[in-house]
């Protein structure tokens, strides 16, 4: 496996038995590499399987078939060393009340072998900004501070790839941004984030790279910026204080538009032609511009064509 690869999955299946011996595939066959250093982002409707990979990962849920490597490593049978380079962070609040963020953290290391001397139970509570809360119990913690004492308990082995399961579920405005900043931190340390996530802006707004999970399926992954061209779409709204320009120039670039009283909305597709031309027209028509929006292709519009029957 290349040097530069986090996490190789090929042909990952996983089929579930129900009660009446039916078969339903969760993963179909999904092969991807995510590369180290990355913010990844793993997307899909609910029961696509992105939580069926993630548990796989963790060792929660057998596959079926398939091969994963973790840093080059074969997940399958050299298990215990594979669990030392990934933290993984679950959805549900499960903390312990009865513990400080100190306590929880100190009990965590034990449980993965860290030696007293070798580990950084207060450097990671003041990564998160929870060193004020260190000795508080866990259950006088918002729902925000439990989230990040999550992340805390992930980190206490320093493993290389961080995997976030809805990391921001539940959680206001404010706690979201606070969160997407400690992300950011770790990854600017090195760190390979995985997160799975239904806000499709957060997605947008973090991920380098991502993939889209549907039925089972990989859809679709890339750079976001690549998954966002899929819909080859921009549009282009000017106010203007004039009515007496030439629409002609405009109307030689053969492109969708929408003249109105005090606007003039244009569609177009960026592979077929270039903003700067559409800027010369507007020029040559003489049109007093006062205000222009440009509308761009939203991850969200991609995600439902991708994903839609």
């Amino acid at each position: 496996m290349l040097s530069d690869i986090a996490i190789s999955v090929k042909n990952l299946k996983k089929v579930y038995s129900t009660n009446n011996q039916e078969k339903k595939t969760a993963l179909d066959n999904v092969s991807l590499n995510i590369n180290k250093g990355t913010i990844f982002g793993l997307l899909g409707p609910n029961g696509a399987g992105k939580s069926t990979f993630i548990n796989i990962l963790a060792d929660l849920v057998k596959k079926t078939s398939g091969q994963i490597e973790v840093l080059g490593i074969n997940h399958e049978k050299n298990l215990k060393e594979v669990k030392k380079l990934m933290g993984i962070v679950p959805q549900e609040l499960n903390i312990d009340p009865f513990f400080t963020p100190y306590e929880l953290l100190e009990i965590q290391a034990g449980l993965f072998g860290v030696p007293k001397k070798e580990r950084r139970t207060e450097e990671i509570l003041k990564l998160l900004s929870l060193e004020d809360k260190s000795h508080a119990y866990a259950r006088t913690l918002s729902g925000g501070m439990r989230r990040r004492l999550l992340i805390a308990k992930a980190m206490v082995h320093d493993p290389d790839i961080l995997i976030l399961d809805e990391p921001t579920a539940g959680v206001d405005v404010e706690l979201r941004a606070n969160l997407w900043g400690n992300i950011y931190k770790l990854n600017e340390q090195g760190k390979t984030i995985i997160i799975t996530t239904h806000y499709l802006q957060e997605a947008e707004e973090l991920c380098n790279e991502i993939a889209i999970i549907d039925k089972g399926n990989l859809i679709a992954k890339d750079t976001t910026l690549n998954i966002k061209s899929l819909i080859d779409k921009r549009q282009i709204i000017i106010l203007f204080d004039n009515t007496n320009f030439d629409i002609e120039p405009i109307l030689k670039l053969n492109i969708e538009h929408k003249l109105c009283k005090d606007n003039l909305v244009i569609s177009y597709k960026p592979s077929e032609i270039t903003f700067n031309k559409i800027l010369e027209a507007l020029k040559l028509s003489d049109i007093k511009i006062k205000d222009l929006k440009i509308n761009e292709t939203k991850l969200e519009d991609v995600f439902l064509k991708l994903t839609k029957n």
